[in-house]
């Protein structure tokens, strides 16, 4: 384990640039949200959360895929070249870090999604563990432990210094690039970050929502919760703003679009969500017609239809952004709690 003043982060970061993009929390207009690093950038490591979660870096909210370009007769089809410079991700939190791994089963499955597969090559993720986790999360609900992230690198900040564990091969590089920034760390510092760790773990035992009960939500309460009339009163106040899965760290809906450049015709992707009247339209119409379809296949998705195509995982890491953002408090926790208040399965 390595240790540097919080002074000196400035430091660590422009020598991390210097060879790679770097990613991290900057404050810009009052939120903060993952940009690129530059020298007048607002770094903001204190916010617990970023409005969006950093799945940016992996799954950008919109990405040119190729474009095509008319000579005369003939079409000429130009792919977009794959990510192919290394970058570091720096201050994900362990909740985003587990996101991640969710989008992993998804995209680097066959078949590879391969403008995702290559971000992933070439990202390295420096995860913070959380100082003072809020009444929005319930990460321990999914398993998460907050307070020791796994990434490439992980790092707690104790006081004025930052902690800095290398965890993976990819952790060990870039450990070894920025190594004349950092100092070794002592036993006592070593027992400096294991309070920490205990002290955020008694925080998060605290919060109203870490022992929130998942029982009978799995992949095999699929006929039960589909067909559970809980949803026709539960959906009513949803305004199908899609906030949600806009904020969401694990939603991978994308829909693809051409653009017509008055030179020819670009294809690229943006986010979608499953939210909207329009999501997977197609020549006959959508599958699913009502508001309510929709309200049940975003939570289906996460607690149920997910979980059995991913040995038990589930579509949810407990980030509490939804939670904070619905405008009409329809997020997970409610749809959970309001199963085993109003009649429905457990």
């Amino acid at each position: 384990m390595y240790k540097i003043a919080k002074e000196n982060l400035s430091a660590l970061f422009r020598m991390i640039a210097e060879n790679q993009e770097l990613y991290l929390p900057v404050k810009t207009a009052g939120q903060t949200n993952f940009k690129t690093w530059a020298e007048e950038a607002e770094v903001d490591l204190d916010t617990l959360k970023t409005v969006k979660s950093p799945k940016d870096a992996f799954f950008p909210q919109s990405e040119n895929l190729y474009s095509v370009k008319k000579e005369g007769k003939k079409l000429h089809v130009e792919p977009e070249a794959l990510k192919n410079q290394d970058f570091v991700v720096f201050g994900m939190k362990a909740c985003d870090v587990q996101a991640v791994q969710v989008l992993d089963n998804v995209f680097l499955t066959d078949p590879v999604d391969t403008f995702y597969a290559a971000r992933r090559k070439h990202g390295t993720i420096v995860a913070m563990a959380c100082h003072e986790p809020e009444e929005s999360c319930f990460c321990k609900v999914f398993g998460i432990d907050c307070a020791e992230p796994k990434a490439d690198v992980a790092v707690w900040m104790v006081e004025n210094e930052m902690y800095w564990k290398s965890l993976t091969e990819k952790g060990e590089a870039l450990t070894a690039a920025v190594k004349e920034l950092l100092t070794e760390a002592d036993s006592t510092d070593e027992e400096k970050v294991e309070a920490e760790k205990t002290a955020v773990r008694n925080i998060v035992e605290k919060l109203p929502y870490s022992n929130l009960s998942l029982e009978g939500w799995n992949g095999d309460a699929l006929t039960e919760k589909f067909n559970s009339p809980v949803w026709e009163e539960l959906y009513k106040p949803c305004l199908a703003c899609g906030t949600c899965t806009f904020v969401c760290p694990t939603c991978q809906c994308y829909d693809i679009k051409d653009y017509n450049t008055g030179h020819g015709v670009q294809r690229y992707r943006c986010w979608d969500s499953c939210m909207y009247s329009d999501f997977t339209m197609m020549a006959h119409g959508n599958n699913r017609t009502s508001q309510m379809q929709r309200f049940r296949q975003r939570f289906m998705h996460k607690l149920v239809y997910y979980p059995a195509n991913n040995n038990g995982m589930y579509s949810c890491v407990g980030c509490g952004r939804c939670v904070e953002k619905c405008p009409a408090s329809l997020n997970i926790v409610k749809v959970i709690k309001s199963f085993q208040k109003q009649g429905g399965e457990k």
